[in-house]
């Protein structure tokens, strides 16, 4: 009698390669991509020591799996400075540091902290013809 044989247990390796592709689809939103990415790598690890083992068969899906996970990882840092580039000039475009220092000279003066809300808020409406909504 023949012992049972055991499938490969590929479903580490997969599971590596598919998040890798999901974090590559969201590192525009930086923090998708980086989860996906890392948790890419670490299955893809996992998976290479089971493939090392003889446990599972395919190597190739693991290693594509960590590898496009570290591209995911780098492209999702790019945004961070992406955003920050493009946050920062927007913000002041709108006068955003003109706002922070109205507020830093008002102090405690409630008056004049609504009126420097309300000079940025005017700002925001003639830069984008929109109308913030309070949040409180």
């Amino acid at each position: 009698m023949q012992p049972a044989t055991r499938a490969p247990a590929n479903g580490l390796g997969i599971a590596a390669l598919l998040l890798a592709i999901f974090g590559l689809l969201l590192v525009w939103s930086v923090i998708g991509g980086l989860i996906f990415g890392i948790t890419a790598i670490i299955l893809g690890i996992l998976a290479r020591g089971r493939c090392k083992r003889g446990e599972a068969t395919n190597s190739g899906v693991a290693v594509s799996g960590i590898a496009l996970g570290a591209i995911a990882c780098v492209l999702s840092l790019v945004f961070v400075g992406i955003w920050t580039y493009f946050g920062a000039r927007w913000f002041d475009d709108v006068g955003g540091r003109d706002y922070v220092s109205c507020l830093q000279q008002a102090g405690d003066d409630t008056a004049a902290q609504q009126r420097c809300e309300q000079e940025f808020e005017r700002r925001v409406e003639d830069s984008f013809g929109v109308t913030p909504t309070p949040t409180r």
